[in-house]
């Protein structure tokens, strides 16, 4: 068994930081270190998949069950989701790393929130989320029999997004914005996709005059068809790639996928040079106002039901009726 650790609790077993990188260090002799980048974030995820067949702890503190949670749990989430998940588990991992789970009370998550609030109300409530999601799994796994100390603890209300892109600011950022962005704009308004599975788009999805969308964060299923403004913009972007073999739809002027990151960076920059603040995601909220079909709306966008599509709709621009005809 190796040494208990002195400091940077932070770190699961077998994961050492030296010189800014991250390491996965064997226990088996001669002791073999696996570079895990520098990037703490993905050094962790790394980390779950090396630790994939290492047999559970029946250490019961947080930090032990939640490891255990990150390494089993977490990889089946998407991929954004896991990003977040390593995100709010460090955060969590600071407060409660040795402390054991059985410890963890109501008024501990009410305090947690509070201070963690101050600073950012909606990743307070997030962090909130997957201490309960890990707490009902420690249950699961039997190292607790305890109530989830998540339950009756309210976190802070939220307010949904109700920004409305007019045509104009569109437009006006569409024009300033590297070509990319134009197609993945382009592409988004057209389809009501998020930003994630428009750039996942492959050509090969195009079949039979028919897009085919399998959503990442849902599963749903969304063929659409390409006709019209939509079979437009595809034409214009493969006409541009006819040299081109890269699988995605959306290509960088490399020829290589275009990736979230170069998109947020490209998009702000239009943005700022257009004089507008709107976000990339409320474009999906613009093509499901844009439809003036709930029923088509909904489905476009893949909503369960219609009451998700109507919050989408209805919050932004409000709820259009008529003027009393009344005779006095």
């Amino acid at each position: 068994m190796g040494r208990k650790r002195t400091n940077r609790h932070d770190l699961p077993p077998r994961m050492h930081e030296k010189g800014g990188t991250y390491y996965h260090v064997s226990t088996t002799a001669p002791r073999k270190w696996t570079s895990l980048g520098r990037d703490k974030v993905l050094a962790m995820r790394r980390w779950a998949e090396l630790e994939g067949e290492v047999a559970p702890s029946r250490d019961c503190t947080f930090n032990a069950v939640g490891m255990r949670y990150m390494r089993e749990v977490v990889p089946g989430k998407a991929t954004l989701t896991q990003r977040d998940n390593w995100r709010e588990f460090e955060n969590l991992n600071k407060v409660f790393s040795q402390v054991p789970i059985d410890d963890i009370k109501p008024h501990h998550v009410r305090q947690y929130l509070d201070v963690r609030g101050a600073k950012s109300e909606t990743r307070a409530n997030r962090e909130k989320a997957l201490l309960s999601h890990l707490f009902n799994h420690a249950r699961a796994w039997g190292y607790t029999e305890k109530t989830n100390p998540c339950a009756g603890v309210k976190g802070f209300k939220e307010k949904g997004r109700d920004r409305y892109i007019e045509d104009e600011e569109f437009l006006a950022v569409w024009e300033k914005a590297h070509f990319t962005v134009q197609d993945a704009m382009d592409i988004a308004y057209r389809t009501g996709q998020r930003p994630s599975d428009v750039i996942k788009i492959k050509r090969a999805d195009i079949r039979a005059g028919v897009l085919y969308i399998v959503q990442g964060k849902t599963g749903a299923k969304v063929p659409i068809e390409i006709k019209g403004k939509l079979a437009e913009v595809v034409e214009r972007i493969l006409a541009r790639q006819h040299r081109i073999t890269g699988l995605n739809l959306i290509l960088d002027e490399d020829g290589q996928p275009l990736s979230m990151t170069a998109l947020r960076s490209r998009f702000g920059k239009a943005r700022r040079l257009a004089g507008v603040d709107f976000q990339f995601r409320d474009i999906r909220a613009k093509t499901a106002t844009d439809c003036g079909d709930l029923a088509r709306a909904q489905k476009l966008l893949g909503h369960k039901n219609r009451l998700m599509t109507e919050t989408y709709t209805r919050d932004r621009i409000g709820e259009l009726v008529s003027p009393l005809e009344k005779e006095l």
